[in-house]
């Protein structure tokens, strides 16, 4: 049967200042039995009650959303035409209790249950780096342990914070402690700056990831990194996790936990394109915190590392 494949609205049918506010100005699609038509989706989770020095992110969806208009649907780069093979749509926001933690994990998780079952590969806008962990619950009673690249500052595998299991600086170990993660083929790239001990990384690496710092990426292409990361991360599911604070905040100041010698956005660009062939079963873009960018360029970079997300899935054409 011929399956109808949406494309973005283009800016000659209506001016890219006008129109509702979706990913990419794709149609807005909430109905559960139209949503099985689709094989990818943008959804976002407008979440910052996890976080742990400048909220903000509970904006970072709708900013970002903002932000993507002005991107095209061919990668002139890469030659992907992801509109040609995929059918793709926004799905909108996930309804958390912003209240309530751990009541909005849970409702993430349930609402990905949902997503996964319709057979829909999401590409969640952030949201702090708390909703990682619900989405790969999800992921493992789908897909069984999946394989990890986590792009970040931080490794985010606290013990505890303020006593909390569950925040955003948790989220992979608890991922890791659930049996979520298949453990050697996870990467984590970027992670940089000051900790309380050494174990901060290393607690990583005991558990057989391997760990990238940003001294690592320093001038130099990460082309060949990539290369080594399709090896070691391939051969089953994977998920991509980019917390935008791997970026160095002079091109993402936008965000709550800054890190100065990070990632450029040529090499945040390198490491998604690098993701090419392998089988990505959902990608997230989180910790985009509006309100400390007024520039917008933040949610920008968001926006299109999350199209380059799209350009990098399994079926995807290429011109």
């Amino acid at each position: 049967m011929h399956k109808s494949l949406h494309q973005p609205l283009g800016g000659n049918q209506m001016p890219r200042f006008a129109g509702i506010s979706t990913m990419l100005r794709l149609p807005h699609i909430e109905d559960a039995q139209q949503q099985r038509d689709l094989d990818a989706a943008f959804i976002g989770i407008p979440l910052d009650i996890g976080t742990s020095l400048r909220s903000g992110t509970r904006f970072g969806p709708r900013q970002i959303r903002a932000e993507s208009v002005m991107i095209r649907p061919y990668n002139m780069a890469t030659g992907a035409a992801p509109f040609d093979s995929l059918n793709v749509a926004d799905i909108g926001d996930v309804a958390i209790n912003t209240f309530n933690l751990l009541d909005a994990v849970r409702i993430i998780e349930e609402t990905y249950d949902g997503i996964l079952e319709r057979g829909i590969i999401p590409l969640t806008l952030g949201g702090d780096h708390t909703l990682t962990l619900p989405i790969l619950r999800a992921m493992k009673k789908k897909h069984g342990k999946v394989g990890l690249v986590h792009v970040d500052a931080h490794a985010d595998v606290n013990d505890h914070m303020f006593g909390e299991k569950i925040a955003h600086g948790t989220t992979f170990r608890r991922a890791q402690e659930e049996g979520l993660l298949d453990s050697g083929r996870v990467v984590q790239i970027g992670l940089r700056a000051q900790g309380y001990t050494a174990e901060d990384f290393n607690w990583s690496r005991k558990q057989g990831f391997r760990v990238v710092q940003a001294e690592e990426c320093w001038h130099k292409s990460l082309v060949a990194l990539m290369a080594e990361v399709r090896e070691q991360v391939g051969g089953g599911p994977v998920y991509l996790s980019f917390d935008i604070d791997g970026i160095d905040p002079a091109w993402a100041p936008g965000t709550g936990t800054p890190e100065v010698g990070g990632l450029t956005t040529i090499q945040a660009l390198e490491i998604i394109r690098g993701c090419q062939g392998l089988e990505l079963v959902g990608c997230d873009l989180v910790e985009v915190s509006p309100p400390y960018d007024n520039s917008g360029n933040t949610a920008l970079l968001g926006a299109n590392l999350l199209y380059e997300m799209l350009c990098v899935l399994p079926g995807v054409a290429h011109r």
